[in-house]
Order: C-alpha cells, then structure tokens, then sequence
C-alpha cells in the first residue's frame, strides 16, 4: 500500500526492471512500479529520496504506516535496520508502461579504490531486476524539489556540474527551447563518463576531466572557467550543482569577478568531500 506524505510528495514501491552501465563509473537503474501513474514532474533537476535496503534485506524498513509520522519513526530504527536514504535526481520518467531512470554515480567500488563505497554505490553496483526500494517522489509536476527556474527575461544559461549532478544537467539541456544560449561545464572522474548530450538549445559544452589522483575536483576548473569569459548578456542565469566546497568556490566567482546577480544564481551542494549524507543531515546541511 502506498501513503501519502506531505503533499505534493508521496512514497512509490518500485522495483529494478533494468540496469544499464554508462561509463566507468556510472550505472542507468530503471524502476516500475504500481503506483507511478501517481508520479508526476517536469522534470530538471527534479531532486528524489531513494530508501535502500541493507544487505540480506529483501526490501527497505520506512514506517509508512505511520503517515506524516515517517520520518520521526524511521530516525528512531536501529541503524542496522533503518533503511539508506539518500538523495538523487530525476533522469527521465516514461509513460506506457511507467518506469523512471535514476542514474548512480558508483564511488569507490573498483578494486583498490582508495575511499570505500557507500552503501547506495555498493546497492546500485549490485543492482539486478526485481530489486526493490521506496521512493519518496512529486505527485505534482511542478513542485517545490525542482531548483533550475530561470527567470523569464534569462537571456543566457550557465551550468555547471560534476558527475553526481549529470543527470540533473542532462535533463536541463533536453528541457531548454531551440534558441537559448548556454554555457555548461561539466567535471567527471574518468574521460569514460562523458556523454552525448541531447539538446535543441544553441550549447557549447566544455568537459573537465579531474585528476584521479587529486583532492576531488579537478583544480584546473577555476581556471577553465576564468580562462572562458561568459558570452554578452544582460540577465544570464547561472545554476551550479555537486560537491559543496566548490558549489561555494564557483557561486563566488560568478557572483564575485563575473558580477552575475546573486538573486539569479542557483547553487546546491549534492554531497561534501569527506562526509556522508548521514553526517551532513546531522549538521542541518
């Protein structure tokens, strides 16, 4: 049975029909479900909570049955027992039959990788149909999880994102109108993630590969960003999104030596260097 949480957002039960790999270290999990006729978005960089189960689980433990009462009962759960939330973004949802994509960036599961995977990098690593999780998803397309709202005079986009944000940028880009002008700079771990990218926008898009073994961000990307100064434009539209750090660095430089309107830049950190989700939502951030 599924229940209703705070509207516009309600839980979905799913399940892995497919999974596909996109790169080195990127995997495309495809989910249905029952429910998802429910499931409504526009799209963007439309953000989702995903509950996973631990291992030897055969789904999560969320107290759906408590209604509004969820999120207080599942912090309570043994952590060996409460299932792994974690935050992703809409890739694409599809109509006859439903599915939804989420795509899976896949930290430190290669052989010697010097930082351990996480718990959702091992699941999606793992991942095989018939697989199941709970999704905590929009049942009203337009609603308050979706952040990339250019205003209405925009007359230049600027992106830029590293892979944990790829999903959202490429979702942006199929979004845009046939005419508008976009800049976007995109930072990946491996040369093997990059994509084709489909858009109707006249967009360049610059690909920054980091060093594998830097300190999580390339150090070049402040200055592949200095070194192209923004097209002319009289109400550009800047969204940043990825690690927090330079999520920060780089509003700064908008803001800061591009004189961007700070009312007109849209910047959210996805995940911070060193931390996990569990720590950064006991810090409130």
């Amino acid at each position: 049975m599924t229940t209703a949480v705070a509207a516009p957002f309600r839980f979905f039960s799913l399940q892995v029909v497919r999974t596909r790999r996109l790169g080195p270290s990127l995997v495309r999990i495809t989910f249905a479900g029952p429910d998802l006729g429910a499931f409504h978005s526009l799209g963007r960089d439309q953000s989702l909570s995903l509950f996973l189960p631990h291992p030897g689980q055969p789904e999560p433990v969320v107290p759906v049955e408590l209604g509004d009462g969820w999120w207080q009962g599942w912090r309570e759960l043994p952590d060996d027992v409460r299932a792994v939330m974690r935050s992703y973004t809409l890739r694409s949802l599809r109509r006859d039959p439903d599915e939804i994509d989420i795509d899976f960036v896949l930290h430190g599961v290669e052989p010697g990788a010097a930082v351990p995977a996480g718990p959702a990098s091992r699941w999606a690593a793992r991942a095989a149909a018939g697989n199941r999780v709970l999704l905590l998803g929009p049942a009203i397309a337009d609603n308050r999880a979706i952040r990339f709202r250019p205003p209405q005079d925009t007359d230049l986009v600027v992106v830029w994102g590293d892979e944990t944000a790829l999903p959202a940028v490429s979702a942006v880009l199929e979004s845009l109108p046939a005419g508008t002008r976009a800049r976007v700079w995109l930072e990946v771990q491996d040369a093997g993630n990059i994509q084709d990218l489909a858009t109707e926008a006249d967009a360049e898009v610059t690909w920054l590969v980091r060093d594998p073994h830097g300190a999580g961000h390339s150090p070049a990307a402040l200055d592949a960003l200095r070194s192209a100064p923004l097209p002319p434009a009289g109400h550009p539209y800047v969204w940043i999104a990825g690690e927090s750090s330079r999520v920060k660095e780089l509003r700064r430089h908008f803001v800061g030596e591009c004189g961007v309107d700070r009312r007109r830049v849209t910047f959210v950190g996805y995940w911070r260097q060193g931390l996990t989700e569990e720590q950064l939502r006991e810090r409130g951030e």
